[in-house]
């Protein structure tokens, strides 16, 4: 049963990684930058200060940041050690002669499972179950699965990878923000599920703004 879910992973990651061009190189490689990302966290930041009280909004910026920090700490000290699963770009892999590399990036020796998923789907389910806003939660959702992707495209992780990190940063996110909510009512008698977010709107234009910047340079770059 596990060699047979090997295979099928391993034959994922080979078909997906085996789609590439010069210009999704360049934006891929971008996507999944964390310093790119910097204006999409402040505005979450931002949503957080301008709809609540400052101890509220520091509250669930903590939470967020608790949820992100175990998640990275489970997949890269707990886990990751322990299984030893060699990234597929890793040259000790066997696979690694036919997975597509960008610039020569190709990770540490071990990928299983994805930090990169992990974080990326703690930060967004944690902001989604905060804010409840359909085209906020869906805009950071799409782009927690997109950054995912973009380490398939990399070469770096295999598809399951990326699964075992996602459910692993929602796990958190879900614990730790639930639990904050029930902080949030008890210590400082606020009601979040009661709260309606405005401005909502900033996090997508921001994440459009900056998906957009990528595109132009990713099809700039190859002409200079």
């Amino acid at each position: 049963m596990i060699e047979q879910l090997n295979s099928i992973d391993t034959n994922t990651m080979l078909a997906l990684n085996g789609l590439h061009t010069p210009y999704w190189d360049l934006f891929m490689e971008a996507f999944s930058g964390k310093l790119i990302w910097i204006p999409l966290y402040l505005s979450i930041a931002y949503l957080l200060f301008k709809n609540l009280d400052w101890k509220e909004a520091t509250l669930f910026i903590i939470a967020i940041a608790i949820a992100v920090g175990l998640s990275d700490m489970t997949c890269a000290k707990a886990i990751r050690p322990f299984v030893e699963r060699l990234r597929p770009s890793n040259p000790d892999n066997g696979i690694s002669a036919f997975i597509h590399i960008v610039n020569g990036y190709r990770g540490g020796a071990f990928g299983f499972p994805s930090c990169h998923a992990a974080n990326s789907f703690a930060l967004a389910i944690s902001a989604a179950m905060i804010v409840r806003r359909h085209l906020f939660s869906t805009t950071i959702v799409l782009w927690a699965i997109i950054n995912s992707y973009s380490r398939i495209y990399l070469g770096v992780h295999y598809p399951g990878d990326l699964i075992a990190g996602a459910i692993i940063g929602s796990f958190y996110a879900i614990l730790i923000t639930a639990a904050s909510k029930q902080l949030c009512r008890k210590a400082l008698y606020c009601e979040i599920g009661n709260k309606r977010f405005s401005h909502t709107w900033m996090t997508p234009a921001v994440f459009i703004a900056t998906a957009a910047c990528m595109a132009i340079y990713s099809a700039i770059m190859p002409l200079l």
